[in-house]
């Protein structure tokens, strides 16, 4: 045990050539300000307008919302070749995944047309990635239906159904240009890349249940997600299963999964597997047609109305009872969308090394679900199959949206009636073949391997949308998200470090073994913030670490413990009670006899010590540049004096060297 006599502990005159610098000290205002700028403007947007004429301001104002005019005047021939191959190979996707969508979120399947021509036009203006390509999605277009199938049937009020869908995606789009505009891009980043491969892969097992449907010619459902529903509804009605449909379907299904191999394999046909939607509605609406199938129990989808989108803005439903489900249920399918879109936009811009704004996207997408909700749309996104196949096909710029939009005004105008005997069957297999790909078992093995508590997050997101519902498992899995930071910044983990042989570095004793401890003298660091909803415990964490110290010298015989040195590099900030458990800490150590030590504390940390006079009860000389400067100081004077006992002056000068 050391001895509490001041003597023992003599101001070090141990020199070093850089003290710890206490920041200049700055206006409440200027700091507040800084913060603030960093959290919602790190990109700082308002940088290409310093120094500019009225005119210019105005013009990149312009090009700063719409993209568009940024990069439309740098246009070439060149471009608008790979961007009309890529445009017209995401419609033939794009046209039979909108109808199928369209009847996953139990709407006409004429919306999911419709989806597809407004919105990718106000993308293309709006986006600022190259590659997106916008549509309807399948786990939006399921969460749709559960959300507000909920409350309303779609079978017997598909008016008042239909509205609400409208409804919903206005406040989707709604919700995130607000998200935009306030800089808020940074909530949907709470949803871990755990969650969503869990959430993701949940959803799509349970898409894929609610498409047997389809593939067995039932008529009646449930409309409930989760797994027991759906297999209750399958086996409850074994009479009224239709071979037809089923051996009809499950020949699709093959044809499209073998396809999608083929590209896989054979990366230059991608464009296989992108046609394979459509050839499967062609070849099932002439096979229907030609062998009179709809009379054998194979149903169809019937007319279809010709004609572009509708004006909607009318039926927006305000005055409807069931307002605060459209609500919910846009603010639920909006954070969705912008996870998914926003994440597939990054992953490409990287790919190909260019930077897209990710607020600047949540106001594109919001600005198109809002223009959609007015124009008969229900909500769309970036989905990641279309996209990729947008990448593939080599498009260049947001223009293969235009020419999907199009592609898809053409088929609005003119081919809808050749829909009129497409089998729902093939629409299910293109809904089953699409969502087996969203499934990514590899992903989930990976998070095994890396991290188990993430895949803890996974699995219960899976389960929870599989067992329960969709809006059960994104809690749970949020939750557990949630969970793990507030645990990370609540229990914060502190390691004892060790003198790596033959240098001035110090190490985690755990993760180098070879790292020796120095006598004397106990090297902690604290590898978090500390805030209020830790600082009780590193307090009581610190006082155990010394005790065991102690414990280990005692059992060892070593040199007793004299100094303990707190290395606070990773701990970015801290608050006043932080401080409070620095001065309590202090004050504890000092009651052992021992000497507390700070070691490269950084410009937040100093500038609270130096505001609570913290500084001056732990004594400048106390506080160190690195951890090899603070034992270094503690060295000098456990070999310079006995810290037992007084200090003995000797006759002969040491050597100031040792």
């Amino acid at each position: 045990m050391g001895n509490s006599d001041p003597a023992v502990f003599p101001s070090t005159h141990v020199e070093f050539p850089h003290r710890v610098a206490i920041p200049p000290k700055q206006p409440f205002v200027k700091s507040l300000g800084y913060t603030l700028k960093e959290t919602f403007f790190p990109d700082d947007p308002l940088r290409q307008f310093k120094n500019q004429t009225p005119a210019r301001k105005f013009l990149l104002g312009l090009q700063y919302f719409l993209p568009i005019l940024e990069w439309a005047p740098r246009y070439t021939f060149q471009y608008f070749k790979s961007d009309l191959i890529a445009g017209i190979t995401i419609a033939s996707l794009a046209i039979p995944q909108g109808i199928s969508y369209a009847k996953l979120a139990n709407l006409p399947p004429i919306l999911g047309l419709y989806s597809s021509f407004v919105p990718p036009l106000v993308y293309a203006m709006m986006g600022s990635s190259r590659d997106l390509a916008v549509g309807t999605v399948a786990v939006a277009s399921l969460l749709t239906a559960s959300l507000l199938g909920n409350e309303v049937h779609a079978g017997e009020h598909p008016m008042e159904y239909l509205y609400l869908a409208f409804t919903a995606t206005f406040f989707a789009g709604v919700f995130q240009v607000a998200l935009g505009f306030l800089r808020l891009g940074f909530i949907v980043d709470f949803l871990s890349h755990a969650t969503i491969v869990g959430f993701m892969a949940g959803a799509a097992t349970v898409v894929i249940l609610q498409q047997l449907k389809g593939i067995l010619g039932l008529e009646h459902f449930t409309h409930g997600t989760d797994i027991m529903s759906v297999m209750r509804s399958i086996f409850t009605q074994v009479d009224e299963w239709r071979w037809e449909s089923g051996v009809l379907g499950c020949c699709f299904l093959f044809f499209l999964l073998l396809t999608r191999f083929f590209s896989k394999k054979r990366p230059k046909f991608f464009w296989i597997s992108a046609m394979a939607p459509l050839t499967s509605v062609i070849l099932g609406s002439l096979l229907v047609y030609f062998t009179h199938a709809e009379k054998h129990g194979v149903q169809v989808i019937g007319h279809l109305k010709k004609g572009l989108n509708p004006l909607s803005i009318t039926h927006l439903a305000f005055g409807s009872p069931y307002l605060m489900t459209a609500v919910k249920t846009g603010i639920i399918t909006a954070v969705i969308a912008l996870a998914e879109g926003v994440a597939v936009g990054r992953s490409f811009a990287m790919y190909k090394n260019y930077h897209i704004d990710g607020n600047k996207e949540m106001i594109a997408f919001g600005m198109m679900n809002i223009a959609g909700s007015f124009t008969s749309c229900y909500l769309t996104t970036g989905p990641f199959s279309r996209s990729a196949v947008n990448f593939n096909a080599g498009c260049k710029t947001a223009v293969s949206n235009i020419v999907m939009a199009v592609a898809v005004m053409f088929t609005l105008l003119f081919l809808t009636p050749l829909f009129h005997y497409t089998p729902l069957v093939v629409l299910s297999s293109i809904i089953i073949a699409a969502m087996l790909g969203i499934i990514d078992y590899n992903a989930a093995i990976h998070l095994w391997k890396v991290d188990k508590f993430d895949f803890i997050v996974c699995i219960s997101a899976f389960l929870g949308v599989v067992l329960a519902s969709i809006e059960i498992g994104l809690i749970l899995a949020v939750g557990l998200s949630m969970l793990r930071v507030i645990l990370f910044v609540a229990r914060p983990r502190t390691f004892v470090l060790g003198n790596i042989p033959n240098s001035m570095v110090y190490r985690n004793v755990e993760q180098y073994p070879i790292a020796n401890n120095v006598p004397g003298v106990l090297i902690l660091q604290i590898d978090a913030p500390i805030f209020f909803a830790n600082s009780s415990y590193l307090r009581e964490r610190i006082s155990r670490w010394i005790d065991e110290e102690e414990e280990r010298i005692k059992l060892s015989g070593e040199t007793s413990l004299q100094y303990v040195i707190l290395d606070l590099s990773p701990v970015a900030s801290i608050d006043t009670s932080g401080i409070s458990m620095l001065d309590e800490v202090k004050k504890s150590v000092d009651k052992r006899g021992l000497k507390l030590v700070l070691a490269n504390p950084g410009s937040e940390v100093m500038k609270k010590l130096d505001k609570s006079n913290l500084i001056e009860e732990i004594g400048e000389d106390w506080i160190y540049l690195t951890v090899g400067d603070a034992v270094g100081a503690c060295n000098f004077i456990l070999h310079t004096y006995k810290p037992a006992a007084p200090v003995v002056v000797e006759s002969e000068p040491r050597d100031n060297n040792v």
